[in-house]
């Protein structure tokens, strides 16, 4: 754990059973770690005013109080120390409370060395630098947590304190606010950054493909199932696994994935015993999943145990302030993308066209309406003619107008999927066949396609064709 001259870190332990303390020293003397025992929650605080720590893991069940105790002591007085839990085994609701007061992460009784390790060095990471994620947003930082307003403010404020746990975290928030983002941002500011984070959409895996791509299978479970393959669990191994539109989830997968939350194990599809995984499960939805509970849709027990910790992304129209920023940064993106140079502006109606515009589909509908506007517009400066925006009636009218690219009607997510799918199939087509009749010339073929040359290059570019 340490190299050279650098100072070995110092760990306190807190429990009243001299042979568990034994163990937890014995451990973390292998890992290079110097160890200081308290056997009740009174050497504890006087330990913790004696002498810095770099991590504290306490017992739950303590002679004169409780592992909560120690915890909000810490969280008052040492708030950059973490703190892990050790719980009883099946006491799942110690470990939930535990979370929520602040512990970083828990470990179940009777004490699995090898998780043990793991946990203490996923915590001794918490203090140190952010280590560049290997699956960073393409492109850098998205311009949708941009914002200088309160509600962004307390946004990222939010973000750096969860990212110091292991807490299972709920974000809640309308479509197109940015909550992968949210969730993204939570596994690159934490000790898990260097680790995957794997998104994945509930809604858009078939219900009889579920549990295979989250869990794998064995080869020959089933037929087709031709090779070993690892679910998304295992694919999120020491990283994050992102759970988007979870209320879309099947009640036979809720079950499944509580028992895969709470065992901390996923078993393959066919195979005889289960894998055990260390995955940190941040999901997300657009509707109200406590409803759902109430209505019977959704599982009340994993409901609180996804909901540890609930984060909710403000909507666009609350934060109208930070409209002209998103909209630079986005633009400067495009300008990018495309090469454009000098990058297109806003002209000063168009700006305030954009505040006065309620934005239903959030961040998302701002990045459409300007990915069109430099797609149509053949001057530096972007016009409020090619925001193509709904009229300002519908805000003095109290009247939502549809999300820009929204399905109507009962359409579903995937339907619309695969209508884009159909429409960009169609586009494609037409310009091939307008380069071919131009051999290529691409001035000549935006002509024919009846479209600017800049038009046409950044077709090519969201097509993929060279």
């Amino acid at each position: 754990m340490t190299t050279g001259n650098e100072p070995r870190r110092r760990v306190l332990v807190v429990d009243d059973e001299a042979d568990i303390r034994e163990l937890i020293e014995i451990t973390l003397g292998r890992m290079g770690l110097d160890t200081v025992a308290a056997a009740d929650l009174g050497q504890a605080r006087t330990a913790l005013a004696d002498q810095p720590f770099d991590l504290c893991l306490t017992d739950m069940r303590l002679p004169d109080g409780n592992g909560l105790d120690l915890i909000r002591h810490i969280e008052a007085r040492h708030p950059a120390l973490p703190v892990a839990v050790i719980t009883a085994y099946g006491n799942t609701e110690a470990a939930v409370e535990s979370l929520k007061a602040g512990a970083f992460d828990f470990v179940s009784k009777p004490v699995d060395v090898h998780l043990l390790r793991r946990l203490i060095d996923q915590a001794l990471k918490v203090g140190e630098p952010p280590t560049a994620s290997r699956n960073n947003h393409r492109g850098g930082e998205s311009p949708r947590l941009l914002g200088d307003t309160p509600a962004m403010q307390r946004l990222r404020q939010t973000i750096a304190k969860l990212a110091r746990s292991q807490a299972p975290v709920y974000i809640t928030g309308e479509s197109g606010t940015g909550k992968e983002l949210v969730a993204r941002t939570i596994h690159t500011q934490g000790p898990r950054a260097a680790m995957p984070f794997v998104p994945v959409n509930c809604g858009a895996i078939p219900t009889e493909l579920m549990e295979s791509e989250f869990f794998g299978h064995v080869k020959g479970a089933f037929t087709g199932a031709a090779r070993d393959k690892d679910g998304l669990f295992v694919a999120a191994e020491g990283g994050t696994l992102f759970l988007d539109e979870i209320a879309d989830l099947p009640r036979h997968m809720q079950v499944k994935l509580l028992r895969a939350i709470q065992e901390r194990a996923v078993r393959p599809v066919g195979a005889e015993s289960e894998v055990p995984v260390d995955v940190r499960v941040i999901s997300a939805t657009h509707r109200d999943l406590a409803d759902l509970v109430t209505r019977g849709e959704f599982r009340e027990d994993l409901y609180f145990r996804l909901n540890v910790i609930e984060v909710h992304v403000p909507p666009l129209r609350e934060r109208e302030a930070d409209i002209p920023e998103l909209a630079d940064c986005i633009l400067a993106g495009l300008a990018r993308h495309l090469g454009l140079d000098p990058a297109p502006m806003l002209s000063p109606t168009a700006r305030e066209a954009l505040q006065n515009y309620r934005f239903p589909g959030n961040v998302r509908e701002l990045e459409n309406i300007l990915e069109r506007a430099v797609t149509l517009c053949e001057d530096a400066e972007i016009g409020p003619e090619y925001l193509r925006l709904h009229s300002p009636l519908h805000r003095s009218a109290g009247v939502e107008p549809e999300p820009a690219n929204a399905p109507d009607g009962d359409e579903s997510p995937a339907a619309g999927t695969a209508l884009g799918s159909q429409l960009e199939d169609v586009e494609r087509q037409s310009i091939l066949k307008a380069l071919e009749a131009t051999r290529y010339n691409k001035t000549r073929a935006a002509e024919k396609l009846g479209i600017s040359f800049r038009a046409l290059r950044y077709r090519l570019k969201k097509l993929g064709i060279d």
